[in-house]
């Protein structure tokens, strides 16, 4: 093939863009007690749902650092570390943990729990920038968070060419979600299985990132 049908086959891809909610994904493993799939390469379950002629330029990972949970923290950023050593084309952008306080209505106690802010915030901005600029011809949203309708609406409408795609994990599902898509489709057993990341990653020079023992 010479360079100049390279370069037209190139063209003819569709380009993909995948935008991952790691938390929604991270609890839908979990409700299934799929604790052996978290150290899972998403760049490689993503090509997973793709078509013939369709090539994965981009992966938008949204997550925010885990608070009070020392363990549950390092466990979290080796895993971080390992999939963009692994997979250089995952970007991964951050929320934040808000620390929200309440008092039981029958004993008066003080109750201090922590909600995830902004992923879906984040995912909303870069489907929408990354529509704008021109840099995908398909969408896949990895999520079941119907907070995610409003910007797969403005997509649509303002880029009517462009498909997006719902791909829901385990235990996760939206109504809302589907019906704004062009279409959904549902992540099994078997595309976990085959998509996990080598238990030990290189991360920088001489650095290691290992699949934590409590995963296994």
């Amino acid at each position: 093939m010479t360079s100049t049908d390279t370069k037209g086959s190139q063209r003819d891809q569709s380009r993909v863009v995948c935008y991952v909610d790691g938390f929604n994904l991270y609890h839908g493993l979990r409700a299934r007690g799929w604790r052996k799939y978290y150290w899972l390469d998403v760049w490689a379950l993503a090509e997973r749902f793709l078509k013939p002629g369709q090539i994965l330029k981009k992966l938008v990972y949204g997550t925010a650092r885990i608070k009070d949970d020392p363990g549950g923290l390092v466990r979290q950023l080796t895993y971080l570390d390992a999939l963009q050593s692994h997979q250089p084309g995952v970007e991964i952008v951050y929320g934040h943990f808000l620390t929200k306080t309440s008092r039981c209505s029958k004993c008066g106690a003080v109750l201090q729990r922590s909600e995830e802010k902004m992923t879906d915030v984040n995912l909303a901005c870069h489907l929408l920038a990354d529509a704008m600029d021109d840099r995908f011809e398909v969408a896949l949203v990895m999520s079941g968070d119907g907070d995610l309708v409003p910007p797969v609406r403005m997509v649509r409408s303002r880029e009517p060419r462009k498909r997006i795609i719902a791909v829901f994990p385990p235990k996760r599902h939206s109504s809302a979600l589907k019906a704004a898509c062009h279409g959904h489709t549902v992540i099994g057993e078997q595309k976990l299985r085959s998509s996990q990341l080598p238990r030990e990653v290189r991360i920088g020079g001489d650095g290691t990132a290992r699949r934590p023992s409590a995963w296994a």
